[in-house]
């Protein structure tokens, strides 16, 4: 039987974890410069900015930035100050988790038109998360000649407790949206089917929990085990990689998809229904629609809309695009 505790597995584990973190780091670089293209549309106006893309960027570079100072700490060959460079790694790393989680809520907050109790729900489960990510230094960390900076120790219970709660926070963002998305029009009585952005909204948010609920679990089942100092947060890494990755892909895909055109998924007056409007379309020329009640979504600003006569609303005939309710073209006049 394996001792973990041994001097020379600790040591097999060193190398294992530093060759493991350079693997993520290339990752990662790979994921974040093949979707820079993103940061230069905003830049340059061809994307609106939003207040909500500020958690997207800010755990985009968070994560970023811990993954070069684990760089730093693995491969630099003089001595530096070890506990407050993992310090910051961990700071960025679980902070990049918790923002993860944080741009599904605000998508979650936005399928739901801004409703004051799922907006009350979720920032007490935000605060909640972020008062365990801000626990302070749960790891310890020393200078060690011919290996760099090395775990010594880690304060598991925590940092499994934050991975617990960020399973958790993920399942009730998942199943709000899902419940809105999918099974709204159900219990309404209607047979429209879903549009092509409710169903890509429902399967990137079913995709972001598989991905991040698989990574998260196997980082707390070797939390729980503590095996030694460096098994408990070997996995840590990836899970924060994954999560990070997969909301901000979701993220892009719904900006990207809202730029392209118009989506509108309309029920009868007494239901309530979805319309997506991309902000960007002249209004000229009137779409005649069905009167119909719903909730608009302009981008990353979510309003709902009851009673709304469509009859009101002017497009360019070269831009406009709409559906009546059995999702049939409705002629521009």
């Amino acid at each position: 039987m394996v001792d973990w505790k041994s001097e020379e597995v600790i040591q097999m584990d060193s190398m294992i974890f530093l060759k493991f973190m350079h693997a993520l780091l290339g990752l990662y670089l790979w994921e974040f410069f093949i979707s820079l293209d993103f940061e230069w549309a905003v830049m340059t106006g061809k994307t609106r900015f939003r207040w909500p893309l500020i958690f997207y960027f800010t755990g985009r570079y968070l994560l970023l930035f811990a993954l070069i100072g684990i760089a730093v700490a693995l491969d630099i060959p003089s001595e530096i100050n070890c506990q407050a460079l993992y310090a910051f790694n961990q700071l960025a790393g679980n902070a990049a988790v918790g923002l993860a989680s944080i741009n599904l809520s605000v998508r979650t907050i936005a399928i739901w038109s801004q409703n004051t109790w799922i907006i009350i729900l979720l920032v007490l489960i935000i605060i909640g998360h972020w008062s365990l990510i801000l626990q302070g230094i749960l790891l310890t960390a020393v200078w060690l000649p011919g290996v760099g900076c090395a775990i010594t120790h880690s304060d598991t219970t925590i940092l499994a407790a934050t991975f617990v709660y960020s399973m958790c926070f993920d399942f009730v963002v998942l199943c709000l949206s899902a419940y809105k998305l999918a099974w709204t029009h159900t219990r309404s009585g209607t047979s429209i089917a879903p549009s092509r952005l409710v169903r890509m909204l429902f399967s990137d948010g079913l995709i972001y929990f598989f991905i991040a609920f698989v990574s998260n679990v196997i980082a707390t089942i070797m939390m729980v085990l503590n095996l030694n100092a460096i098994m408990s947060v070997i996995f840590n890494v990836p899970a924060a990689i994954a999560s990070t990755i997969v909301a901000s892909r979701v993220v892009r895909r719904l900006t990207n998809f809202q730029r392209s055109g118009v989506e509108m998924i309309s029920h009868p007056l007494e239901n309530c229904g979805t319309a997506f409007k991309n902000t960007d379309a002249g209004l000229s020329n009137p779409v005649s629609t069905p009167r119909t009640a719903g909730v608009h979504v302009e981008m990353d600003t979510f309003t709902r809309a009851a009673n709304f006569d469509y009859r009101s609303v002017h497009r360019t005939a070269s831009s406009a695009a709409s559906y009546s309710e059995d999702h049939k073209p409705v002629q521009v006049v």
